[in-house]
């Protein structure tokens, strides 16, 4: 997988803010200046952490980054870390052909402490399951090590018959779409996965959060789960693997990934 580009990257990461807010459940994602663009274009994309989609709150530090990538025509390359703004860390990336462009970026591992109120608005918010609520009482420590992925797409040009937006970039946690990510409909069915390790994840808690709205779903047997997005504009798609820890300085281990996509008018 493409690592990270360090150029342009000197002197920015200590100015930059902390991956997290308060609490983990805070969604880091990728958003391009648009969703489509032409081939040989350059596209600018920002990512943010923040309380509250699509509102952008907080700069990612540059050093946080562990791998990044723009795969379109066949092409997989680094993206590139241009500067930092106020409240994202942005980046770019050339798009050399015509397809659908896939860029994602994936954290180094971090850890943290909650206390007992931030647990457990954490565990509502990412709809953790019963198992984990089973293990884990009140006033017990809750020390946790995550990594947090993202995803988004950009329809470059006339894509034709290019369907590399289906294969996984190979994130350890990845939402894959199922129909083409840059021509969703508002009021169709969107189709996804969630591999883990490149593996179907069943039983994971997923959450599309759109204009004004949002809703929550559980995978399949085969990873799957289906929305609605039956507004136009900007949609979210987020989920959180939390599972115990084996290490013994760490009581939780996590995974974050996130995908945004941009819908269109239905017909």
């Amino acid at each position: 997988m493409p690592r990270l580009n360090r150029r342009l990257t000197a002197g920015l990461a200590t100015t930059f803010v902390c991956w997290a807010g308060p609490l983990l459940a805070h969604d880091t994602w990728l958003m391009p200046a648009s969703f489509m663009a032409r081939p040989g274009a350059t596209v600018l994309v920002e990512l943010t952490s923040a309380s509250r989609f699509p509102q952008p709150e907080s700069a990612v530090a540059a050093d946080r980054l562990a791998a990044t990538g723009v795969r379109v025509g066949g092409r997989t390359e680094p993206l590139v870390v241009k500067a930092e703004a106020a409240k994202a860390l942005e980046l770019v990336a050339t798009l050399p052909a015509a397809g659908v462009a896939a860029l994602w970026v994936e954290s180094r591992p971090r850890t943290l402490s909650l206390g007992t109120a931030e647990v457990e608005e954490y565990l509502h918010e990412i709809g953790a399951p019963p198992s984990v609520r089973a293990r884990w009482k009140p006033g017990q420590r809750w020390k946790e090590t995550y990594r947090k992925m993202a995803k988004t797409f950009v329809r470059v040009g006339e894509p034709g018959t290019d369907r590399s937006w289906a294969d996984p970039v190979g994130m350890e946690l990845e939402i894959v779409a199922e129909e083409d990510p840059t021509a969703v409909a508002a009021g169709s069915p969107f189709t996804l996965r969630v591999l883990r390790g490149g593996k179907a994840l069943p039983g994971l808690a997923v959450a599309a959060e759109g204009p004004g709205r949002s809703s929550m779903r559980t995978t399949g047997a085969d990873g799957g789960v289906s929305f609605i997005l039956d507004e136009v504009g900007e949609w979210l798609i987020k989920g959180t693997l939390l599972e115990e820890s084996n290490a013994a300085d760490t009581d939780w281990d996590s995974l974050f990934t996130t995908l945004t996509v941009s819908v269109r008018p239905g017909r």
